[in-house]
């Protein structure tokens, strides 16, 4: 898994290559939720994700709880394998995918 950060004001985007497992999970959540003082919008770039597993899917809920109702969160570039997760486990109705 490789992470990037990109930074523009209180704007924080994300972007997550590779798989997201039970193995390197906290490794995505400390780089998320490491990074959200003074965030207003995060976004959540899944372009070359290959792969999520359930831990990955807690670490997004987690983020989306921190980012709380006043603030943005959102997830783009979402690839048919891992949309199709998220469609099965209901992610659809609670997050943005913009």
């Amino acid at each position: 898994m490789k992470i990037t950060q990109t930074r523009e004001n209180d704007s924080l985007t994300i972007a997550v290559a590779g798989e997201i497992e039970a193995v390197n999970a906290d490794e995505l959540e400390q780089s998320v939720l490491g990074s959200l003082d003074g965030v207003n919008s995060l976004t959540l770039d899944l372009k070359d994700l290959e792969y999520i597993a359930s831990a990955g899917l807690r670490v997004i809920l987690q983020a989306k709880k921190a980012m709380g109702k006043d603030k943005s969160f959102k997830i783009i570039n979402v690839q048919d394998d891992v949309m199709e997760i998220f469609e099965m486990v209901g992610f659809l109705d609670i997050i943005n995918f913009g």
